[in-house]
């Protein structure tokens, strides 16, 4: 699959919001036009082969609060599945990542959960990712710590995340295990994403218990200072790191 030269890439992120300008949700509201560039592969070909042509495409929709409520503490609940393969794909934005979710986070939410969230497929004793988004944890001596793994999407708004935590909270921002048997270490945790931004996660069940971190019904104060400062850099409320904005 070609690589598309960041000059194209930008500027057709930049025509397709011209194009829907009036669909951008009003300031305030708390939506947001979301955008999301795909590359697929078309062409004569019916074979299991890498196809003889590309279509690169952006399209645009506005959005709400990913998960219901918006900033409030969800409870999530342990699969029993593996998201991604060792050595696999689960590193790149693919949609067969996204099919290997599909039942096992319906299990989730018809059990009363916002979503499952996936063990490491090596030892199943590491959590590698929420459902549709990056897991986070806040230690009770303040680190910010995302797990780090080969089968792991480095999502744009984990990184931003990471970079926020260190320059404007003054966090330690560590990329490591995070032991599903050592959840007591952590006071917060969230799941992070373009879509859900920050969904602040009140609970994890694993093996029937649900450990709850900062609480079911309120959210952290770390994980309301990092989503006030994201957000706020997206809305233009506050000062954003070098390079992080492109005018339209």
């Amino acid at each position: 699959m070609p690589h598309v030269p960041t000059e194209d890439f930008i500027e057709a992120c930049k025509q397709v919001v011209r194009a829907n300008e009036r669909f951008i949700p009003p300031y305030g509201s708390g939506g947001a036009l979301y955008l999301r560039p795909f590359v697929i592969g078309t062409g004569d070909n019916i074979g299991v082969r890498t196809a003889p042509e590309f279509i690169f495409s952006v399209f645009a929709i506005p959005v709400g609060a990913y998960f219901k409520g918006g900033l409030v503490p969800h409870n999530f609940k342990i699969s029993s599945f593996d998201r991604a393969a060792p050595n696999g794909t689960g590193a790149a934005k693919v949609g067969g990542n996204y099919a290997a979710s599909l039942m096992p986070g319906a299990e989730a939410k018809k059990s009363g959960f916002a979503d499952a969230i996936y063990l490491d497929p090596a030892t199943h004793s590491k959590i590698e990712e929420v459902g549709s988004a990056n897991f986070f944890g806040i230690t009770h001596d303040d680190q910010f710590i995302t797990p780090k793994s080969a089968s792991v999407l480095p999502g744009i708004t984990r990184l931003s995340l990471m970079e926020l935590a260190e320059t404007r909270l003054g966090l330690k921002v560590t990329e490591g295990d995070v032991f599903i048997d050592k959840l007591d270490l952590f006071k917060e945790a969230g799941a992070c994403g373009t879509a859900a931004v920050i969904s602040p996660i009140g609970g994890i069940e694993y093996n029937g218990k649900l450990h709850v971190f900062h609480s079911t019904e309120t959210v952290g104060p770390v994980t309301q200072k990092l989503y006030a400062e994201l957000t706020g850099v997206q809305s233009g409320d506050v000062e954003a790191p070098a390079g992080w904005i492109v005018k339209v």
